[in-house]
């Protein structure tokens, strides 16, 4: 008989004033839209029934103002955590598709054939953001074994986290997880030893 068990709830934020243009946010401060705020809400009316035990965020605003009214409803702590925080795209920050290929094709063409290993000029390396990233789950993980545990962070680095959790290469976040969409669920149980269980793919907030 297995014993308690962590369920990790993984959340991309809201949308944001980038989303409409395709734009790369990573560092970049990018606020939410009004109907990002409306994808927060949701996920609070979600929260409010589900129970989650501890919510963690990115620091940057627009995780943390998906995160804030899940943690309100649902009557539990909100830890900001830096480890977070999305997956540095270098050049590419704040770039369209387009506007890359005009700038850097050779490196834009690398990181279409394997983003993880070949990040933008000046970016960061999938293996480096998940190691981060893991280190507060993990962390967590240690201390809440039996806890619900809503995270809300972005897209590249929780299409990372799967790939790692579930045993798969890093290189092929971008096939396997084509999208995660604003303030949908998806939940991952981990293991001991060995890959985690994937419970819920892409739930829309509402």
């Amino acid at each position: 008989m297995g014993g308690p068990v962590t369920e990790l709830v993984f959340v991309r934020h809201g949308e944001t004033e980038w989303h409409a243009e395709n734009r790369y946010a990573g560092r970049t401060d990018v606020a939410l839209t009004a109907r990002g705020v409306e994808q927060a809400g949701a996920l609070a009316t979600w929260a409010a029934g589900a129970g989650p035990d501890l919510v963690l965020s990115s620091p940057l605003s627009r995780a943390r103002r998906t995160a804030e009214p899940a943690a309100a409803a649902a009557g539990c702590p909100l830890v900001v955590e830096a480890g977070l925080v999305e997956v540095d795209f270098g050049a590419g920050d704040g770039l369209t598709r387009d506007e890359m290929a005009d700038r850097f094709p050779d490196a834009l063409a690398a990181f279409l054939a394997a983003p993880s290993s070949h990040p933008f000029p000046g970016g960061e390396r999938g293996d480096v953001a998940v190691t981060r990233a893991r280190r507060v789950l993990d962390g967590v993980v240690a201390q809440r074994p039996d806890a619900r545990v809503l995270v809300v962070a972005h897209q590249t680095l929780l299409r990372l986290l799967l790939c790692d959790y579930l045993g798969l290469p890093l290189d092929h976040y971008r096939a396997v997880f084509p999208r995660l969409d604003p303030a949908a669920r998806t939940v991952i149980v981990p293991a001991v030893d060995g890959p985690a269980a994937l419970r819920a793919l892409n739930v829309p907030a509402g």
